[in-house]
């Protein structure tokens, strides 16, 4: 196997499909499929009529055919009517069906087996230390493919690599859960048993191959602390500065915005790459390092290579939605592009990255348009009750419903439903009954004006291999 120098980010919802990794690992580098939803992508594609087969060409290889036979009854339509809405399914709680647990592996598995197919060269997944309550389904899914990797951030995900090993040999696994309002004793978990939601499972399936762990982390404590802390090996660590992509991490210390209303970073939140290189673990640095003399950098500075996201966003084979895709293309020519670092938009209340765009959330018309409503809830934050169950709330949904729970007004104040905008943004906009149609939010690291310099020479496009090749100086 070649060295990976490049991995390429692992975009959500569904922008790093399995086309474009299957397109990146085909040339020897790291592709990545994001796992974040991608059950709710799945049944939206089925809903489609399943352009080319894929899915359940990838489902027909699944070692247990019993909840593939209901996924595509209930799923699955031959001459889909444009504008449909699509189903959703029960939104994820610490007791999840057992339809749900299955939904979540398959989608998984889906995912993570068209990105392999084709070639023998390693596959990762990006999931969400935030959207805690899919991730024991969704790495068993992406293993029984065979996932090679698995990228983590968005939180310390100190957990994962003891459930890793578990999940490996089908044992029983429990996460140790996020719950707001807890007193010090207090202890919520949530279990995954793959013999409970499979029949037969060791008899049907080997072992299976343990991948490697790479969190994202923005700082030598963080790592320091995930080597110390995690309940089994870390492999590796992408290490990731604020102008990436997506969610950043805070800034460190008390937040200030600036006049344009962006987080203030400073000094202390840049990593410190002579004292990580010092932890012996191999890591990739990301966050604008998309360029050869930034690969030679990373290089030189002790790393492997890089993570770049932002220069694959765009290219032919990301699942972009084209009209998005084409329109952020149309502004980098013309010298016009633009990304805010929202301080607000998440329900997360982590920074999150949004191109300028028209026609897409970020204008604040169509913000104030769209109905307030969570019928999705990946990022949903669990708390305790006053009767000392948990209950669920997000930022994004309702004012009134938000307060009822036990949340603070302001911290509605700006939110945005990431879960249905970038559904949207991946070509998978909910068509509400109401008349109502999801609108997408489009989100991109600061490097974003500079993705000129992957085009040739008269044209307007561009595949995963250009940019390699542009990476790699081929």
């Amino acid at each position: 196997m070649n060295k990976i120098e490049i991995i390429q980010g692992g975009m959500g919802v569904a922008i790093s499909d399995w086309k474009l990794a299957q397109a990146v690992s085909k040339e020897g580098q790291l592709g990545v499929v994001s796992g974040t939803g991608i059950h709710i992508v799945m049944i939206a594609r089925l809903m489609e009529g399943d352009i080319g087969g894929h899915v359940r060409r990838a489902l027909s290889h699944f070692p247990f055919q019993d909840p593939v036979e209901w996924v595509l009854k209930e799923y699955y339509r031959e001459n889909p009517k444009e504008g449909t809405s699509y189903k959703r399914p029960p939104m994820w709680n610490f007791t999840p069906s057992k339809a749900l647990n299955e939904l979540t592996v398959l989608g998984n598995f889906v995912e993570t087996f068209l990105a392999k197919e084709g070639h023998d060269n390693p596959v990762g997944i990006n999931l969400l230390e935030k959207v805690q309550m899919p991730t024991m389904a969704s790495l068993y899914g992406a293993m029984l493919a065979g996932i090679d990797y698995v990228i983590m951030g968005a939180g310390i995900p100190l957990q994962i690599p003891g459930i890793l090993d578990k999940l490996a040999n089908h044992e029983k696994v429990s996460y140790r859960m996020e719950v707001k309002g807890t007193d010090s004793g207090d202890e919520f978990l949530m279990d995954f048993d793959p013999a409970a939601v499979f029949s037969n499972v060791s008899e049907k399936v080997k072992s299976l191959l343990r991948p490697d762990f790479l969190p994202i982390i923005s700082s030598v404590v963080l790592a320091k602390t995930l080597i110390r802390r995690s309940t089994g090996k870390v492999n590796g660590f992408v290490v990731e500065g604020h102008i990436a992509g997506g969610h950043n991490a805070p800034p460190r210390g008390k937040m200030q915005l600036s006049e344009r209303g962006e987080p203030i970073y400073g000094e202390k939140d840049a990593p410190n790459l002579a004292k990580i290189k010092d932890l012996g673990l191999p890591f990739w640095l990301a966050g604008g390092y998309s360029s050869p003399k930034m690969l030679e950098d990373a290089q030189d500075a002790g790393a492997e290579g890089i993570q770049a996201g932002t220069i694959f966003a765009f290219c032919d084979e990301s699942g972009m939605a084209e009209n998005e895709k084409r329109e952020v293309i149309k502004k980098v020519l013309d010298e016009e592009a633009e990304v805010f670092t929202d301080p607000l938009v998440s329900p997360t209340g982590y920074p999150f990255k949004v191109v300028l765009l028209e026609g897409t959330m970020s204008n604040s018309a169509l913000y104030e348009a769209r109905p307030r409503l969570c019928d999705v809830g990946l990022l949903r934050e669990a708390y305790k009750r006053d009767d000392g169950k948990v209950g669920y709330r997000c930022a994004a949904e309702p004012k009134k419903q938000y307060v009822k729970k036990g949340g603070k007004a302001e911290d509605t104040e700006g939110r945005g439903c990431l879960c249905n905008n970038l559904g949207a943004s991946a070509g998978f906009p909910q068509h509400r009954k109401d008349g109502y149609v999801e609108q997408p939010l489009v989100t991109s690291g600061n490097w974003l004006p500079y993705l000129g310099r992957v085009f040739k020479e008269g044209k307007r496009d561009y595949s995963a291999k250009d940019v390699l090749d542009y990476l790699l100086r081929k």
